[in-house]
């Protein structure tokens, strides 16, 4: 029999240098090569992650960033929280809020960084829209994205709003009452966005699914969308530096102009 086929079968990772870690780097980028050969993404990461910055770039610029990662804390612990939330006005929300507190298995820790996660969010949001103000960077060419920020910060309000009554406990339920009758003093259509909210003419059951559907789908997935938007236009247009850093002009230009 031949020498070769009396050798035992290489083991994994074997016949590549340095070890099984080595190997297992290799596999993984081959399975990256693989589906970027047949997606391109490679062009539109490095479009959105490798891009010049403005001289003077500061920790307030990621200010963005954070508001972005407190939204997508709340997405997955509120996702966790939907699996043992019932919008059941009769006392099936707030004996599930109930269950999820005192008897799931870190329950009590995801419905605690969602709770606070939301307030997070809101001072974060603020935080990004002073600086983007005073720091000049709604205007040309970049009003679109101003725009487009501000209906980010009144989502997010109506997010934590709508959130707010889903324990369906006396202090959610006043709350929520107090603040939909706010919204009825609203000039045009102030009655009709009260209406809409309460779901008819009174708090019910038809409030909270409604309350639980917007804070739930609605919301999130215009949030969701408009992030996308805010980061195209973020990648495309760049970011002001700050109103304290002044521009250099060129030493050409200036041997011309003396």
């Amino acid at each position: 029999m031949p020498a070769a086929l009396q050798e035992a079968p290489p083991r994994p990772g074997q016949g590549v240098k340095g070890g099984p870690v080595e190997a297992a780097q290799q596999a993984g980028i081959t399975v990256v090569d693989w589906v970027d050969e047949r997606t391109s993404l490679s062009g539109a990461a490095r479009w959105m992650m490798f891009r010049k910055v403005p001289k003077g770039t500061n920790w307030f610029y990621t200010l963005g960033s954070a508001t972005m990662f407190a939204f997508l804390n709340q997405a997955v612990t509120g996702v966790f929280l939907a699996m043992y939330y019932r919008p059941d006005a009769s006392g099936g929300a707030y004996e599930s809020i109930r269950y999820v507190t005192n008897q799931v298995f870190l329950g009590q820790f995801v419905r605690g960084m969602h709770k606070w996660g939301s307030s997070v969010m809101v001072v974060l949001v603020f935080l990004h829209m002073g600086r983007t103000f005073f720091f000049g960077a709604y205007k040309y060419p970049r009003e679109l994205n101003w725009v487009i920020g501000v209906v980010l910060l009144i989502l997010t309000m109506t997010m934590s709003f709508t959130g707010y009554l889903l324990p369906f406990d006396q202090r959610a339920y006043w709350a929520t009452i107090v603040g939909v009758n706010i919204n009825g003093t609203g000039p045009l259509i102030g009655p009709y966005l009260s209406d809409f909210l309460r779901g008819g003419g009174e708090f019910g059951a038809t409030t909270l699914s409604r309350f639980y559907a917007i804070h739930m789908l609605l919301v999130p997935g215009a949030i969701a969308a408009l992030l996308g938007a805010h980061l195209y236009l973020v990648a495309k247009l760049g970011t002001t530096a700050p109103p304290w850093i002044k521009a250099e002009k060129d030493s050409e230009l200036r041997k011309a102009e003396a």
